[in-house]
């Protein structure tokens, strides 16, 4: 084989840094663009959050990127900043505009993207830039007193103290006088239970689970291991027996007719009760669609007394430990509030979620003054620290850009679905991405990002903005229909259905063809189960 020496010219997209920052920051949700500026804030030593209001300069960011001679890095006197103008809404939109579709312009090709190599390396500046001031000081000041006001509190003043299902039952479990292997036996079922309030595994799998934490047995002998085996398993039938007698009712059930007789037992000695338990010893599946007749069959009881006892029984908790759950911590912070505002309304980023950064004044000055201490091995701790202080410029440039492309995109869904802002979901109009990427000039990958994990507080309640975005339906007038506005009006057809003769799928389907909507039964099906609707035979009632 020969050896030889070749040119070859190629050409091939590459993102930088800044770019796959960016692009990463535009997806994440709130609380995970929270912890990324925590993050940041503990690595980065130029970074600072500002608690006080400061007055805003203008960004210019385009300054980051504008290349330096030597002469003037080495330069002793620096000059004095001027604080700018602040920087109006219509030009930072559109300075947002050009850096967003320059992203998109890469972005729609990234198939053959190769990434280059992590260089945060800036242009040799340490001067404060405009933009390193203070970002978000649109965004006021924390109110962190107990001045009671629900308008103002936080996300993490609505998580208040929470107390788990396991908290609630050892709690009772003091108060009882047991020994202490009853005490552990009771203890360990606790632990077991799932977050419904159920013991999922059989008291001979928890009893070879328990043996199996207890260690290693003294002898080999396998009848002495079977017989501590029986012995904890009739320690946990006790311990089961005190356990179903504690609040709530119907915890330590082992499947659901238990749970119900569980709960059924705690009550009144009355006919209904005690039909109600004869009907929980029979099939759930016969209760789930309240087979009146065959239970009158099986139960040996007349019909009034059924239908009374499955009343009763739809009042009962299946999920004992349902309401232990602790929900708080999913609390949804909208990213935009929507408010009228004349005949028109208003988009506005909520000022809670956006974090108030700026370069640390003090350590950018440092370097500046320290600029000829390179000598005797400082050029790389100061190279080191120049990178940092671009980190810093970059981090809160991206940040800038996030906020103001979901502004952008919200503002769009806003306009085009301004009919669901004054009348709700069956207004609904058909969207897809790509006519607000098409509108606001971005690809449709970067509205996808936009609309992920992002929330919007409308007159009608908070909603995802992927929620306004729909498929459509034709009409018979040659029109569309969003799917969501479908989905609705089926929605309010079941509700407003007589209760002894709910409407079917078929019937559901004929209602939305009246209506000039051609929507199969299949689609109906799948509407309806999506809205987490029953079927007409399970939603008759007696």
């Amino acid at each position: 084989m020969k050896q030889g020496l070749s040119l070859r010219v190629s050409q091939h997209l590459a993102l930088t840094p800044q770019l796959q920052q960016s692009i990463r920051l535009l997806q994440l949700s709130t609380l995970e663009m929270a912890q990324e500026v925590e993050q940041m804030l503990d690595e980065n030593p130029f970074l600072e959050r500002s608690e006080d209001l400061a007055e805003r300069e203008a960004f210019g960011l385009e300054q980051t990127d504008a290349p330096v001679s030597a002469g003037e890095q080495i330069a002793e006197a620096a000059l004095p900043e001027a604080p700018g103008p602040m920087l109006s809404s219509t030009e930072s939109s559109s300075s947002a505009s050009s850096e967003t579709g320059e992203g998109d312009a890469i972005e729609g090709k990234l198939d053959g993207a190769t990434p280059v190599e992590e260089s945060w390396e800036g242009d040799g500046t340490v001067e404060m830039a405009p933009d390193d001031s203070e970002w978000g000081g649109d965004a006021p000041a924390r109110n962190n007193n107990a001045s009671g006001d629900d308008d103002t509190a936080s996300a993490a003043d609505l998580a208040r103290a929470h107390i788990s299902l396991q908290d609630h039952l050892h709690d009772q479990a003091r108060c009882l006088r047991l020994s202490d292997e009853d005490r552990a036996a009771l203890y360990f079922l606790i632990e077991s239970l799932s977050d419904d309030g159920y013991i999922e595994d059989t008291l001979a799998e928890l009893a070879a689970g328990w043996q199996a934490l207890s260690g290693p047995m003294e002898t080999d002998d396998p009848n002495e291991g079977l017989e501590e085996r029986e012995a904890l398993e009739q320690r946990l039938t006790m311990a089961l027996q005190l356990l179903q007698h504690m609040e709530p009712a119907g915890v330590g059930a082992r499947n659901l007719a238990e749970c119900l007789r569980l709960q059924i037992l705690e009550m009144r000695n009355t006919p209904e009760a005690r039909a109600a338990l004869a009907i929980c010893g029979q099939s759930m599946e016969l209760v789930a669609k309240r087979d009146v007749k065959r239970l009158c069959n099986l139960c040996g009881l007349d019909d009034e007394t059924v239908r009374a006892a499955l009343g009763l029984i739809a009042r009962l908790e299946p999920k004992p430990g349902r309401r232990f759950v602790d929900v708080e911590r999913n609390v949804v912070v909208p990213d935009v509030l929507v408010t009228r505002a004349g005949r028109g309304f208003k988009v506005l980023l909520n000022p809670e979620v956006m974090p108030r950064l700026r370069v640390h004044d003090v350590y950018a000055s440092a370097m500046r003054q320290n600029r000829g201490g390179r000598d005797n091995g400082g050029e790389a701790g100061h190279a080191a620290m120049q990178q940092r202080l671009q980190e810093a410029r970059w981090f809160i440039k991206n940040i800038q850009q996030r906020f103001d492309t979901i502004l952008r995109v919200s503002s769009a869904i806003v306009e085009r679905q301004r009919n669901f802002f004054m009348h709700g979901e069956l207004a609904m109009r058909p969207l897809v991405l790509r006519e607000i990427a098409d509108e606001l000039g971005l690809h449709e990958s970067t509205i996808s990002r936009v609309t992920t994990a992002k929330y919007m507080s409308t007159p009608f309640g908070t909603y995802e903005l992927k929620y306004f975005f729909g498929s459509s339906l034709g009409t018979e007038t040659g029109g569309n229909a969003s799917s969501t506005a479908v989905r609705a009006l089926l929605k309010q057809f079941i509700s407003a259905e007589e209760p002894a003769k709910p409407l079917s799928d078929n019937q559901l389907s004929d209602l939305l063809r009246e209506q000039g909507i051609e929507c199969a039964r299949r689609t109906v099906a799948k509407y309806r189960e999506a809205l987490r609707i029953a079927p007409a035979n399970l939603r008759k009632t007696l």
